[in-house]
């Protein structure tokens, strides 16, 4: 027998303004079920999200929770406002019975210490502090709302083992297409203030709902021709029966309401860029570029070649210097040494990742004009700022909304519509994808692709970057990047990872280097002749077995300390020297490892000469 839902909505309604949002919409979620929510951008899906957390009363319909299991929320704008600093933050969604170490894990899984002052974070921070503070107590339901926005590459894919991991159940409101499929199991599509439940993940749901909008736009269709009909017969066929009439007549008042109140799917976003003059072949060249601040090197000795018509993606963990060597290649910031030279009769076109760069004292018309009149330079035409908002799904009220009020989502477009009015022949998108819902990432990537331009991309999307770029820029190691051809997922096949966090691409760099420097000290000693191990080289192979067991019994030791779970709570000055003594000890180890092998690929290379 089925397990019963966790979670049930059922026939919620809610209205905002006089403007019905939801209208019977339903949500259902089992035990340990995925479940993605899908729909466009202001359909309501967060509302909903918020009523099945108990956050928003609905007005009508029944919401229900199994007694005893525990809901978690994910808002799109976490607040941390009054809280000291992120760890104080997180253990405060803990529960009596939750291991408190969960938090300091969590917080350094996602590259965050515990002591960050909540005031001075990131947008991108404050999310990964929001998301320990939920994983963290590991509910019964986990409800996402965009829960991959401004999280880098090694930070979602991270997140999907971690959610896979908890197996729990999980409502996911998300753009990130990979995310979505890699974890959803369900469906559930949320459209004009009403629900459908496909019984499948994401993989499937793009092609269900063509069909479904199929079926309604010939439903339509069929009752347009009988209304048509029925018109016609009113005018020149009214005779025989009277009580035959009337109601015909009332049919067809029937009909002409099923008409009015049938809602109309949104539209589509109408991009459109270029028009700008044809670029010289030869677009961008860099030549050695390298660029450091103070100790720390973003770009070390990169050159490349980036030809009129390539689709660039630059892909990276946050910290790589993704934003500094997009702005050294469209000649914004001066490399240290080496040299960028740009083709002629470039027209570029920029995308800021920042929202923020948007005056917040402007409204959506100011925005677009430039405070200056009503109309809009749209490629060399002027045309009405009225006009040009309804391309982007603006409504012609919205003119004088100031930005503040806009949802992400709506901010995203704007900055799209702000940065396409331009003449381009190249265009510059730093994270165009944060906040877009997916029709207008589909509109976006039809664009894209039929641009005839040149396209330098930053994204984190990699599901979009495999349907947009023809090349990938990809950090293989601090200030070390490397070009690759096709989108991310060739790039993967190619190197035969994805993107890894500054942490371990530093690690990574240490070790190779390190086993280059030995190599070459190893491969000399042999190359010149030698045929006994020096005293210093017996002496190591004889010690470093004692010591690397020494080490696996005080790993052991720690490990076991650490795993008591009142240890934090009793001694949080020795659960972090703990921690650090085992962290060196795991570095020791690893690295009398390779020294052993290393003397003992000598001594057998020396034996068998």
């Amino acid at each position: 027998m089925a397990a019963p839902p966790l979670l049930t909505l059922q026939d919620i309604h809610l209205t905002f303004g006089g403007a019905p949002v939801l209208q019977g919409a339903e949500l259902m979620v089992l035990p340990g079920e995925t479940v993605c929510l899908v729909g466009r951008n202001g359909s309501g899906k967060s509302t909903l999200l918020k009523i099945a957390a108990g956050l928003i009363e609905h007005e009508d319909g029944v919401r229900f929770v199994q007694p005893g299991v525990t809901v978690r929320y994910l808002a799109q704008e976490p607040d941390l406002t009054g809280y000291t600093d992120t760890l104080s933050y997180v253990e405060e969604g803990l529960e009596d019975g939750d291991d408190p170490y969960r938090a300091t894990y969590l917080l350094e899984q996602l590259g965050l210490t515990g002591t960050e002052d909540p005031a001075h974070l990131s947008g991108g921070e404050k999310r990964r502090a929001a998301l320990a503070r939920i994983i963290a107590p590991k509910p019964d339901i986990l409800l996402l709302d965009e829960p991959t926005n401004h999280l880098d590459l090694p930070t979602i894919e991270w997140l999907e083992r971690e959610l896979k991991s908890l197996r729990r159940a999980l409502v996911i409101i998300s753009h990130d297409r990979r995310f979505l499929e890699k974890l959803s199991r369900a469906t559930v599509w949320l459209d004009r203030g009403e629900t459908r439940r496909l019984g499948k993940g994401f993989t499937h749901f793009e092609a269900w709902r063509d069909t479904i909008i199929d079926q309604e736009d010939r439903t339509q269709q069929k009752l347009d021709r009988k209304i048509v009909r029925e018109e016609h017969w009113l005018r020149y066929g009214v005779s025989g029966r009277r009580k035959r009439n009337v109601r015909r007549l009332d049919a067809l008042h029937t009909l002409r309401q099923d008409k009015r109140d049938h809602r109309q799917r949104t539209g589509n976003v109408n991009l459109g860029a270029g028009d700008g003059a044809v670029s010289s072949k030869l677009v961008i060249e860099a030549k050695d570029i390298s660029k450091s601040f103070e100790d720390f090197t973003v770009v070390d000795n990169f050159s490349v070649r980036i030809q009129r018509g390539d689709r660039l993606g630059i892909v990276g963990p946050n910290g790589a210097g993704k934003t500094t060597l997009l702005n050294m290649l469209t000649g914004g910031l001066k490399p240290d040494t080496g040299r960028v030279r740009l083709g002629t009769f470039l027209e570029i076109a920029t995308m800021d990742q920042n929202r923020d760069t948007l005056d917040p004292n402007w409204t959506v018309g100011e925005a677009l004009t430039g405070n200056s009149g009503d109309h809009v330079d749209v490629r060399g035409e002027p045309r009405h700022v009225i006009s040009y908002m309804k391309d982007f799904l603006f409504t012609p009220d919205m003119v004088k909304t100031p930005i503040t009020v806009l949802s992400g989502g709506e901010r995203g477009r704007l900055m799209l519509a702000r940065a396409l009015a331009k003449k381009s022949n190249m265009l510059v998108l730093d994270e165009p994808t944060n906040d877009l819902d997916l029709e207008t990432l589909d509109l976006l990537q039809e664009m894209l692709s039929d641009y005839a331009g040149t396209v330098l991309l930053v994204s984190h999307d990699r599901d979009f970057l495999d349907r947009v770029v023809t090349s990938v820029i990809a950090s293989d190691e601090p200030g070390h990047w490397l070009d690759y051809a096709g989108g991310y997922s060739d790039m993967v096949v190619q190197r035969g990872s994805g993107v890894e966090d500054m942490d371990s691409a530093r690690e990574k760099s240490v070790e190779q280097k390190t086993k280059k420097r030995r190599s070459k000290s190893y491969g000399n000693a042999g190359s010149a002749g030698q045929r006994k191990l020096s005293f210093k080289d017996k002496f190591a192979l004889e010690s470093l077995p004692k010591e690397m067991d020494a080490l696996g019994t005080q790993i052991a030791t720690l490990q076991t300390t650490l795993a008591n779970s009142s240890f934090y709570e009793r001694d949080p000055e020795g659960f972090t020297k703990a921690t650090a003594d085992l962290e060196a000890a795991e570095t020791r180890v690893a690295k009398a490892e390779e020294e052993w092998l290393a003397l003992e690929a000598l001594r057998e290379k020396i034996e068998g000469a």
